[in-house]
């Protein structure tokens, strides 16, 4: 199977599950969520692939998801509970950090096989975390403070997609920006570090087309009290 068709059912698998956090758990389900998936982007986006002839990063539908769910909050819950969680998800990131660090202090056993995987999984984390901490709460604060203005000029639901798109379209710009400024310029040479960042925002912006549906699924959903 090629990384083009896995990618688009990994997407539609990414969203689906968040809906089912969503359905089961309601706000609560959002906000765990958000949570997870700001951890495990930060661990996937180590991973370089090749899909439609360009090098991407993976990480950006399962960040993409934590715009959603923030739409989704903002949309139903308002603006606070949406920066509630943009903190949430700023506070996980940070936490899991600081535990791996000192988890790579400890000094290995004699028949340890994980520390070595393990310090090059999260050796390279402190980089790619300041990266995505500046650009997590900077794009973030700017999708919410967006899609909570757009709703004012655009309330009816006929333009609930505007709201979604625009707001995290002009985000996910700023968050690619600021992201791959600070982990990876100077890693890789410029025309691979131009081509990541192209490539970087391309799938960000198709992901966040792709949650349309999903948006307004969420957006008449009941979840169970």
């Amino acid at each position: 199977m090629s990384n083009e068709l896995i990618w688009i059912l990994f997407a539609l698998i990414n969203f689906s599950l968040l809906l089912f956090f969503y359905k089961m758990f309601g706000k609560v389900g959002l906000f765990v969520w958000i949570g997870m998936s700001t951890v495990l982007a930060n661990i996937q986006v180590l991973k370089t692939i090749e899909m439609f002839g360009m090098t991407a990063t993976l990480g950006n539908i399962i960040y993409g998801t934590a715009y959603l769910a923030t739409d989704i909050l903002n949309e139903k819950y308002g603006k606070e509970e949406a920066k509630k969680a943009v903190w949430l998800g700023f506070s996980t990131l940070i936490t899991m950090t600081v535990i791996m660090q000192i988890v790579l202090v400890f000094e290995p056993g004699a028949d340890d096989f994980a520390h070595d995987s393990l310090s090059v999984l999260f050796g390279l984390i402190p980089r790619i975390a300041a990266g995505s901490l500046a650009a997590y709460i900077i794009s973030q604060y700017t999708d919410v403070w967006i899609y909570d203005k757009v709703r004012k000029l655009l309330s009816s639901d006929q333009f609930l997609w505007v709201r979604n798109n625009a707001s995290t379209g002009i985000s996910q710009l700023i968050d690619t920006a600021v992201f791959c400024t600070i982990a990876f310029y100077g890693e890789y040479p410029t025309s691979i570090w131009v081509e990541i960042f192209i490539t970087t925002y391309v799938i960000k912006f198709i992901v966040a087309i792709m949650d349309t549906p999903f948006m307004y699924a969420a957006k008449y959903m009941q979840p169970k009290k």
